[in-house]
């Protein structure tokens, strides 16, 4: 029996898998097994960054990261949680001056109810 070439579909899985490692270095771009391999670790470890990327922005805030954005819709400023996590990328400063000014704020509120 002669040889049957292979199918169109696994050679579509196996570019599929190439495109997605395509800005990787040396074999890791150009081997099967080994571009598979590369992709795991890469979605692991892009899954896992996620959540230290998380912890980090949270760490940023001076107080409780769920009150900062509590007090800043109390004060109806249009900041998500995406728009300050930009903030934070590009002007670390920026966002330890809006934390430090709704700190103020609300320290000073605070202060007068308790008298």
């Amino acid at each position: 029996m002669t040889r049957i070439r292979q199918g169109y579909i696994a050679r579509r899985r196996r570019t599929k898998i190439r495109l997605f490692a395509s800005s990787f270095r040396g074999a890791h771009s150009r081997l099967t097994r080994t571009i598979t391999q590369q992709k795991i670790r890469a979605l692991v470890s892009a899954h896992r960054d996620r959540g230290s990327q998380k912890r980090n922005f949270r760490r940023l805030v001076a107080y409780s990261y769920s009150r900062l954005i509590h007090d800043l819709s109390t004060r109806q400023l249009l900041l998500n949680r995406k728009i300050l996590a930009q903030i934070a990328i590009l002007n670390r400063n920026c966002l330890y001056m809006i934390s430090n000014e709704i700190i103020k704020e609300v320290g000073c509120k605070e202060s007068t109810e308790i008298i």
